[in-house]
C-alpha cells in the first residue's frame, strides 16, 4: 500500500515536515505551484505525484518534473507526456483515469474504454503504464462508493486479463478511503487527514 499525501495549496515547509517525518510520496495538482516546491525540494527523495486534470499546455512541465501521472484521460495527454519526458529520466508511471461515479464534472474516460487508452499508454516511450485511477462520487454513501469502486477494480482487472503488466489501483481520498480499500485500493490519495482543512482558497491550475 502506498500512501500519497495530497499536499496541493500546502507550504513548502509543511511537506518539508512530512518529508523529515518519512513520507516520501506527495500529490499535487497546481503546476506552477508544484514545480515551485519541487525546485525547493529538491534533492530531499520526495516522490511527486500529479494528480489533477492536465491542460495540454501543461504537459511538458510535467513530464520533465513528475514522477507519477495520475489523471491521464485521453491519447493526446499521453502522447505529449511522451514528448515531452527527457530521455535521461525514468519512464513516467502513468495511470489512466476512470470516470468511474459517472459525473459529467469529473474527467477520465467512460468504464469499458479503458483499455484502448491503456494499451496506448504502454505503448508510447517515456511512460511506463502502471493501472488506472479513479474518484467516487461524494455522496457519503458507503455502499455507493463501495460499488464504483468496484467498477475501477473490474477496469483494472480487465487490464490485467488482457495482458497488461498493471500493479496500480489508485483510488480512496481522506472521506472514503475504507471503501476504497474494501475494493482492494494499492494506493490512497490522502489531503485532509494528513495536513487538517485547508485554509487557503483553491486556484486554477
Amino acid at each position: 500500500m502506498t500512501l500519497v499525501a495530497v499536499s496541493k495549496t500546502r507550504p513548502a515547509a509543511l511537506v518539508a515536515e512530512a518529508l523529515a517525518a518519512g513520507q516520501r510520496d506527495f500529490g499535487e495538482n497546481y503546476v506552477q505551484e508544484a514545480l515551485e516546491k519541487i525546485e525547493a525540494l529538491a534533492g530531499r527523495g520526495a516522490t511527486w505525484h500529479f494528480i489533477g486534470h492536465l491542460q495540454g499546455n501543461k504537459a511538458k512541465d510535467v513530464a520533465r518534473h513528475f514522477d507519477w501521472v495520475h489523471g491521464v484521460d485521453r491519447e493526446r495527454i499521453a502522447e505529449l507526456l511522451s514528448r515531452g519526458r527527457p530521455a535521461g529520466l525514468p519512464p513516467l508511471q502513468v495511470c489512466v483515469q476512470v470516470n468511474i461515479s459517472q459525473e459529467a464534472t469529473k474527467s477520465g474516460v467512460a468504464p469499458g474504454e479503458t483499455l484502448a487508452l491503456a494499451r496506448c499508454v504502454a505503448a508510447l516511450p517515456g511512460l511506463a503504464l502502471r493501472g488506472v485511477m479513479g474518484m467516487a462520487s461524494p455522496s457519503g454513501d458507503d455502499a455507493a462508493q463501495r460499488a464504483e469502486f468496484g467498477v475501477l477494480r473490474g477496469e483494472f482487472e480487465a487490464l490485467k486479463a488482457a495482458g497488461l503488466d498493471v500493479d496500480t489501483l489508485s483510488m480512496g481520498m481522506t472521506h472514503d478511503f475504507p471503501a476504497a480499500l474494501s475494493q482492494g485500493a494499492t494506493m490512497l490519495r490522502i489531503g485532509t487527514a494528513i495536513f487538517g482543512e485547508r485554509r487557503i482558497e483553491e486556484k486554477t491550475p
